[in-house]
C-alpha cells in the first residue's frame, strides 16, 4: 500500500530552501484522471456540488466556472445567463480575500500568533467569513458591495476608497501606511512584519497572460491551452504556457497586463490581495462594464463536439475548467487548472527563489509561501529546524 503523505485527495506541499528539489508535493485529485472518474456520468448541478465539495476553498468560483463550462458545452456561450457586470463574483472574491487575510496571514508570520487570530477588526463586517449561501442575486450582491465599501471607509481606512488607493497603491507608500497602522489593524501589522524580509525577495515574474482584450487572440490562446491540457495527462499538475512556467495570482489579472512593468517582490505579491480587496469594494457596478478590461474576467469557450473551456479570475488567480460531455449530456472527461499548480510548479519562479535561499532560511521560505498562497497544506523543511508548518 502506498503510504505517501501525498496520498490524499487534497494533497500538500513541502518547501525545501537551498536545495535543487525545492518543492515536493501535489494534489492527487488532479492526477491520473481521478477528477474525471469522480465526475463521470454526472449532470448539471450534481457536477457543481461534487466540485465544491472537493475544492472547498473558493468553492463559489469552481461552481461558477463549472456552470459556464457545462452550459457552453451543451448550448454554446451565446446562451449563457451571466450577471453583467458579475457583482456576485466580486463580492465572493472579496470574501475570500478577507478570509485569507484574517485567518491565514497571522499564522504565516515568522512568529505565528499564539491561539486564534484576533477577529476584533472584523466587527460589523458585512461579509461573514463563513457562509454556505454565496450571493447569486445581482441586487443583493450590489447591496453587499456597497455595505463593504462603507465598512472599509468608516471603520478600517477612515477615508474614501478612491482617495486611499490614489495615495497608497505604490509599494513604498503602502509599506509606510502598514507600519503606521500596525498597532490597531492586524492586516497592516502582518504586511509590516513581512516587509523587511519579503521586499528583498524578488523572484523573476512571468505571468500567465492567456487572457487578452482582443477576443480573437484570446480564443486562439485558450484553444491552445485546452489542447495541451487534454493531450498531456499530467499537465493539470505541472502546467506551463508556451513552454515556460508561469505564475498566476491577483497581480496577474487581465486588467494589469497593460500597466507599466514594476519591480515585484514577495511583498508586492502579498499586498496585491489587500489592494484588490479595496479595489473591489471601490468599484461602481453601473460604470464598471465600461472599462476595457473587466475587474475580474470570466467566461466560456465552446470547443465543439461536446467540449468547452471556462475561466474565472478568483482570489488566488485564474481558474480554468475543461469538460467533455457524452451523448447523453453527462460528464465523460473533466480537467481543472488551478492557480496553486502554476505557482508551485517544481521549475517555477517560487521553486527557483527557494533554491537560491540558504538551506536553513525557513523565514524567507515562509514569506515566499505566503506570497504565492497555496490552497493546500504547506510546510517548510530545513536541515536545521525540521518542518515548520505554514497553513
Amino acid at each position: 500500500m502506498d503510504t505517501s503523505p501525498w496520498d490524499a485527495l487534497s494533497g500538500q506541499y513541502q518547501l525545501r530552501p537551498g536545495t535543487q528539489c525545492s518543492i515536493v508535493g501535489q494534489r492527487p485529485v488532479l492526477a491520473a484522471g481521478r477528477l474525471s472518474r469522480l465526475l463521470r456520468g454526472q449532470h448539471g448541478e450534481q457536477v457543481s456540488r461534487t466540485l465544491t465539495s472537493v475544492f472547498t476553498l473558493c468553492a463559489h468560483a469552481h461552481r461558477r466556472t463549472a456552470e459556464q463550462a457545462l452550459a457552453a458545452a451543451q448550448i454554446g456561450p451565446q446562451e449563457l445567463l451571466a450577471t453583467d457586470p458579475p457583482v456576485s463574483l466580486w463580492v465572493e472574491t472579496a470574501r475570500d480575500h478577507l478570509r485569507s487575510i484574517a485567518l491565514d496571514w497571522p499564522q504565516r508570520l515568522p512568529r505565528p500568533c499564539p491561539g486564534r487570530p484576533s477577529m476584533d477588526w472584523l466587527r460589523n463586517c458585512p461579509l461573514p467569513l463563513t457562509t454556505s449561501r454565496p450571493y447569486t442575486d445581482a441586487g443583493a450582491a450590489s447591496q453587499a458591495l456597497a455595505q463593504l465599501r462603507t465598512w472599509l471607509e468608516d471603520r478600517i481606512l477612515g477615508q474614501s476608497l478612491p482617495d486611499w488607493l490614489a495615495t497608497h497603491r505604490e509599494p513604498i507608500a503602502l509599506a509606510a501606511w502598514c507600519k503606521a497602522h500596525a498597532a490597531e489593524l492586524p492586516p497592516a501589522n502582518c504586511l509590516a512584519v513581512w516587509h523587511p524580509i519579503a521586499h528583498g525577495l524578488t523572484p523573476a515574474m512571468h505571468c500567465l497572460n492567456v487572457l487578452d482584450d482582443d477576443v480573437t487572440r484570446q480564443n486562439t490562446q485558450l484553444r491552445q491551452l485546452a489542447q495541451t491540457l487534454v493531450s498531456e495527462p499530467e499537465f493539470a499538475q505541472r502546467p506551463t504556457w508556451r513552454g515556460q512556467c508561469a505564475e498566476n495570482g491577483p497581480w496577474s489579472r487581465l486588467r494589469h497586463q497593460k500597466q507599466a512593468p514594476a519591480q515585484h517582490s514577495a511583498w508586492t505579491r502579498m499586498s496585491a490581495r489587500w489592494l484588490e480587496l479595496v479595489e473591489i469594494a471601490a468599484v461602481n457596478p453601473q460604470t464598471a462594464g465600461q472599462a476595457r478590461s473587466p475587474l475580474l474576467a470570466s467566461g466560456a469557450l465552446d470547443l465543439g463536439d461536446g467540449q468547452a473551456l471556462a475561466w474565472c479570475e478568483m482570489a488566488r488567480g485564474l481558474l480554468l475548467h475543461w469538460v467533455q460531455l457524452d451523448a447523453q449530456g453527462g460528464v465523460q472527461d473533466y480537467r481543472v487548472l488551478a492557480p496553486t499548480e502554476w505557482n508551485f510548479h517544481p521549475d517555477g519562479a517560487l521553486a527557483r527563489a527557494l533554491a537560491a535561499l540558504l538551506p536553513g532560511d525557513a523565514v524567507s521560505a515562509q514569506a515566499l509561501a505566503a506570497a504565492f498562497d497555496p490552497c493546500v497544506a504547506c510546510s517548510v523543511q530545513t536541515t536545521a529546524s525540521g518542518a515548520a508548518h505554514i497553513a
